[in-house]
């Protein structure tokens, strides 16, 4: 039985109060998909933010998040939010035709927001896209050996963080820094244990708060690393794992 605990959350002072140690906003969740947003909510729940805004779009997704995290803070205009760190597109929100990114320092898109990567002004820009979403981008893999030099190129191409999510999750950095994550596996190829990694990952970069690129990637492993590891203690006692035992499972391995 695993009892080994990741020390992957930022520390938090003896003063602290609820937005200093990172404000997260969410962008997620459709009529159609709207489980979507209560997993990437869920992950950004448990990535040390002290304060979680989601910005209602669609009602079913939002009445859903009323039932179930009453401690998260719905607003119906970006500007109402103090986050550092957003993560826009899990689970195909419909955004308004002349929609603008939210300003913040850390931006995470993945699915249907990969798209809008080019409008970015963040400091800190990540893409999660899968092998399927990284090619419908221009960046086809055809050998599992052009992982890495796909998220490369993208990452320096597109000035963004790539975090390449997949059998091995390759993180690429603009200024051609790489790693690669091995540690997750076949449990994790289940719907929605990406949703909850874009949450995870912003509410880790809102927390910690990193103000260079190598430490952004480190960020970024250890959420990685932290995700994977839920997943594979999860099938210890749930098996098959699905993303609601992968939500369950976070807090139990990290500290």
């Amino acid at each position: 039985m695993f009892t080994r605990r990741l020390k992957v959350l930022a520390l938090r002072s003896i003063n602290a109060h609820k937005y200093s140690h990172g404000v997260v906003g969410v962008i997620a969740g459709s009529e159609k998909y709207p489980g979507a947003a209560l997993l990437c909510v869920g992950g950004a729940r448990r990535g040390g933010a002290g304060y979680i805004n989601y910005l209602e779009l669609e009602s079913r997704p939002s009445k859903l998040l009323l039932a179930t995290y009453p401690d998260v803070v719905h607003i119906s205009n970006p500007s109402e939010s103090k986050a550092n760190a957003w993560v826009i597109g899990a689970g195909a929100p419909s955004l308004p035709k002349k929609f603008l990114l939210p300003s913040s320092k850390f931006l995470i898109l993945d699915a249907d927001a990969l798209n809008l990567v080019d409008q970015s002004k963040a400091e800190f820009t990540v893409i999660t896209p899968h092998e399927g979403e990284f090619a419908q981008m221009g960046y086809p893999i055809s050998k599992p050996e052009q992982r890495i030099s796909q998220a490369l190129k993208a990452a320096k191409d597109l000035h963004v963080f790539v975090l390449l999510k997949g059998p091995s999750t390759v993180i690429a950095s603009p200024d051609g820094a790489c790693l690669v994550e091995s540690s997750g596996g076949q449990e994790l190829a289940v719907a929605g244990t990406g949703d909850v990694l874009a949450g995870f990952v912003a509410s880790m970069l809102a927390s910690w708060n990193p103000d260079n690129s190598k430490d952004v990637i480190q960020v970024l492993q250890k959420s990685v690393r932290a995700h994977s590891l839920a997943a594979k203690r999860s099938t210890r006692h749930r098996n098959p794992m699905t993303a609601t035992d992968l939500l369950n499972e976070l807090p139990l391995v990290i500290r």
